[in-house]
C-alpha cells in the first residue's frame, strides 16, 4: 500500500461526497457549450476556482457564453504563468527543474491532485458472478500466464482513470484517459522499483498526466512516458490489453476474474462526458487538427508510432500490414456517447496481433491525440 500524503489523505476523505454532475445533470437538459464541454465538465471545473466556489447550479444555468469561454480561457492559460506555484505546493518532491517538454504545455484538468482517485489494491469477484454490467459494456482485458484473466470495467475507470494492481507477481497500472481515449496497460516495475500512480490533475494535449508516488514524476500517460521530474526520458513498458465488451470477455473466460465496484460515491455506469466523442473539438485542447481531413475525436488504432483510423478498419474488417494483423467486430458500446455507457452507440472491438497471432502492445485514442503526441507518427491510410 503507498503512503498516505496529505494529498490522499484528503482524497479519501471525500468517499462520501459524490463529484459534481451526472445527478444534478440528469435534471436539466443536456447541452454542449460551444468548446465541446458538458456542463458535467464544466461543473467540475467551475468548482476548482476559488473565486467561484460558491456558485449554485442555478447561478451556472444563468452564466453567459462569453463567461463560461472566459473560464474555460483561465483553465487553460499557460502552466508557467498561471499555476507554477501550486504545482509546487501540490507536488513538493517534483524536480520541475527536469522536463523534457516546456511547461507551458501542461495545464490543469479542473480537479486537483488526486481530486480523481487512483485504485489500489482493487477487490476482484469471479466473472460468473457479476451481475451489473451490461453485455455491451466496455472492460478493459489483462490475461497473463499464471493467473486468471482480469477485466477492469471502464465504469470504473471513467471515474478513477488509474488502478494500480498486481497480477502474477508483476506490479501493473491499468488506466484510462477520456478525454482523449487512450486506455494502455503498463508494468509498474522501473528499474527493478515498484511503482504505484495517482492521477496529477494536469493535462498536456488534453492527455492524462499522471505521477508516480514514488518520486513524484510526471507522466504523460498517452505515451508511457516521464516528462517531468527526477525520473525524465523513462519509458513505462506496454503490455497487452485491449478493450472488448463484457459479453466478449465472458464468453472467452467464464472463470476470469472481474474488478468489483470500488468503495466510492459515484455515478458507476454513467458517462459525465456526454456527447463528448462526437463533439467538435476536444475538451481544452489547443493543438492544431490532424492532418487528411480525419476529424479530431475520431478513434484510431495505434501500434508503436503508426496509427490506423477506425474507419478504414470498420469497412475492411481486417488488415495485415506492416506485421501487425488489425480485426474489428461489432458489439462494444463507446463509453464516452450517451448517459447511460451500456446504451451508447456501437464502435465494435479491435484486436491487433503479429502474424503469429500473438496480443500486441496498441492504444485507440483519438486522432488530435496521436497527431499531437506522435508529430512524426505515420498514418496508415491504405493509399
Amino acid at each position: 500500500m503507498p503512503p498516505v500524503t496529505a494529498a490522499t489523505a484528503q482524497s479519501r476523505t471525500r468517499r462520501d461526497t459524490a463529484p459534481p454532475g451526472p445527478e444534478s445533470a440528469q435534471r436539466e437538459p443536456e447541452k454542449m457549450l460551444s468548446f465541446g464541454l458538458t456542463r458535467d465538465i464544466y461543473s467540475s471545473v467551475i468548482n476548482i476556482l476559488p473565486e467561484c466556489s460558491n456558485l449554485s447550479r442555478p447561478h451556472l444555468r444563468g452564466l453567459a457564453r462569453p463567461a463560461a469561454l472566459a473560464l474555460a480561457a483561465l483553465i487553460a492559460a499557460p502552466a508557467l504563468a498561471q499555476v507554477a506555484p501550486q504545482w509546487r505546493a501540490e507536488f513538493p518532491m517534483t524536480d520541475f527543474d527536469t522536463a523534457s517538454v516546456p511547461l507551458s504545455e501542461i495545464i490543469s484538468g479542473g480537479p486537483p491532485r488526486d481530486g480523481i482517485p487512483a485504485i489500489w489494491e482493487p477487490a476482484f469477484l469471479p466473472a460468473a458472478e457479476e451481475t451489473r454490467i451490461d453485455d455491451r459494456e466496455p472492460v478493459m482485458t489483462f490475461e497473463a500466464d499464471g493467473a486468471k484473466a482480469r477485466a477492469y470495467p471502464v465504469r470504473y475507470l471513467m471515474w478513477h482513470e488509474i488502478v494500480n494492481d498486481v497480477v502474477a507477481g508483476r506490479p501493473i497500472a491499468v488506466t484510462f484517459c477520456p478525454l482523449c481515449n487512450s486506455a494502455m496497460i503498463f508494468d509498474a516495475t522501473i528499474d527493478g522499483a515498484v511503482h504505484t500512480f495517482g492521477v496529477s490533475g494536469k493535462l498536456r494535449h488534453s492527455d492524462m498526466v499522471m505521477y508516480d508516488r514514488e518520486t513524484e514524476t510526471w507522466w504523460q500517460q498517452a505515451t508511457g512516458e516521464a516528462i517531468v521530474g527526477e525520473l525524465t526520458g523513462t519509458r513505462l513498458t506496454l503490455l497487452p490489453g485491449w478493450m472488448e465488451s463484457w459479453a466478449e470477455f465472458l464468453e472467452r473466460n467464464p472463470d476470469g476474474l472481474v474488478m468489483d465496484e470500488p468503495d466510492w460515491r459515484r455515478a458507476y455506469g454513467q458517462n459525465p462526458y456526454v456527447g463528448y466523442d462526437t463533439s467538435a473539438r476536444p475538451f481544452l485542447y489547443q493543438g492544431e487538427d490532424p492532418p487528411h481531413g480525419i476529424p479530431p475525436l475520431a478513434r484510431v488504432v495505434r501500434v508503436e508510432n503508426r496509427a490506423w483510423t477506425f474507419e478504414r478498419l470498420r469497412e475492411a474488417g481486417e488488415i495485415r500490414e506492416a506485421g501487425v494483423v488489425l480485426s474489428w467486430t461489432p458489439g462494444q458500446a463507446s463509453a464516452l456517447d450517451t448517459r447511460a455507457i451500456a446504451r451508447g452507440r456501437d464502435v465494435g472491438t479491435v484486436r491487433v496481433r503479429d502474424e503469429a497471432g500473438r496480443d500486441l502492445p496498441h492504444d485507440i485514442p483519438f486522432a488530435f491525440a496521436f497527431h499531437a503526441l506522435f508529430p512524426d507518427g505515420e498514418w496508415m491510410l491504405g493509399d
